[in-house]
């Protein structure tokens, strides 16, 4: 067995991954302790050697994985994302580059590319985006429908929530979130205009329950497909593990025939 053979064995190891799991941890709570006052006051040193020693793990993780997988490192958008999120964080203490030192805290996210669930939430969200595009260009025509009718209806009585297309689209975006909507909304309009229920409540049918549930089921959908995927690549692993074992057997079997 070669370096990068027992290297891929370390690093593809539950241990490994939980340990850098924890490194990552450990690291969000020190950047959160650096936005205290008081606690950089007393231990401002500590927080920041230890800062340090997790970007140097970090930095040694992905040179370990570059010296082990070579140009198949690329292959990988989260070993990609890594690599962005390390980079990120090795940037040096300038004025010019304080906003983009600011991002180091984006290191959190590599919680994502360590824990397996995690990561089938994000390609699930992935891999539903294309037909998340159609149902939001849905929601875009129903919104401007919308609110050209609202405020051609209701623009003169209320100016200040009806006044203009984009105040038009602003409230119905609240009375979409249910937040407030009956009492500011709906009830001071049906006050002058007492059927307004009629546009209101298909309104919210259509954006709030209907649209809304086709984007829960596209994700869904989504995730439930990359869990099937993940689990047909662990049986495949399985199967060509266990193939591999009664290879080695069947050598063995054979040279003490012999």
């Amino acid at each position: 067995m070669t370096l990068r053979d027992r290297l891929a064995d370390v690093l593809e190891s539950t241990k490994f991954n939980n340990l850098i799991l924890g490194v990552i941890l450990f690291n969000a709570i020190l950047m959160g302790m650096e936005t205290s006052d008081i606690i950089m006051a007393h231990a401002s040193g500590a927080v920041h050697v230890l800062d340090k020693i997790c970007l140097v793990i970090f930095v040694v993780e992905l040179l370990a994985k570059l010296f082990t997988y070579g140009l198949r490192f690329f292959r990988s958008g989260w070993n990609v994302f890594d690599m962005i999120i390390i980079g990120i964080a090795l940037l040096p203490d300038s004025q010019g580059l304080s906003v983009l030192r600011g991002l180091r805290v984006l290191r959190v996210l590599r919680v994502v590319s360590i824990a397996p669930s995690l990561r089938r939430v994000v390609e699930g969200l992935l891999k539903a985006l294309p037909g998340m595009a159609s149902v939001f260009l849905l929601m875009g025509i129903l919104f401007y429908i919308a609110a050209v009718m609202a405020t051609q209806l209701y623009g003169d009585e209320f100016p200040d929530r009806f006044g203009d297309l984009a105040g038009s689209a602003l409230t119905l975006f609240q009375v979409m979130t249910m937040e407030g909507w009956a009492d500011g909304v709906v009830r001071p309009v049906m006050e002058i205009h007492p059927y307004a229920w009629l546009f209101f409540i298909p309104f919210i049918f259509a954006t709030s329950f209907a649209v809304m549930n086709l984007l829960v089921g596209l994700i869904v959908n989504s995730m439930q497909e990359v869990a099937e995927a993940d689990m047909k690549k662990f049986e495949v692993d399985q199967h060509d593990q266990v193939m591999a074992r009664l290879a080695a057997i069947e050598e063995k079997l054979e040279k003490l025939a012999k």
